[in-house]
C-alpha cells in the first residue's frame, strides 16, 4: 500500500467520524433539514407532474 492511499484512508476515516459526530450533535437540526428536503422534493415532483399533465391534456 502506498503512502497516498494510506493517507487517504486515514483522512476518510477521520471525516466519517467527524461527520457522524456532527450529525449526532446537531440531530434536531438534521431532522429539520431532512423534513425540508422531503418537502422540496415533493413540491418539485408535483410541479413536474402538473406540467406533464397540462401538456398531455392540451394535446
Amino acid at each position: 500500500m502506498d503512502k497516498m492511499g494510506l493517507g487517504m484512508l486515514i483522512i476518510g476515516i477521520l471525516l466519517v467520524i467527524g461527520g457522524a459526530y456532527g450529525i449526532w450533535y446537531f440531530l434536531p437540526d438534521v431532522i429539520e433539514v431532512i423534513k425540508g428536503a422531503i418537502g422540496i422534493v415533493a413540491l418539485l415532483i408535483g410541479i413536474m407532474l402538473a406540467g406533464i399533465g397540462f401538456i398531455l391534456v392540451k394535446d
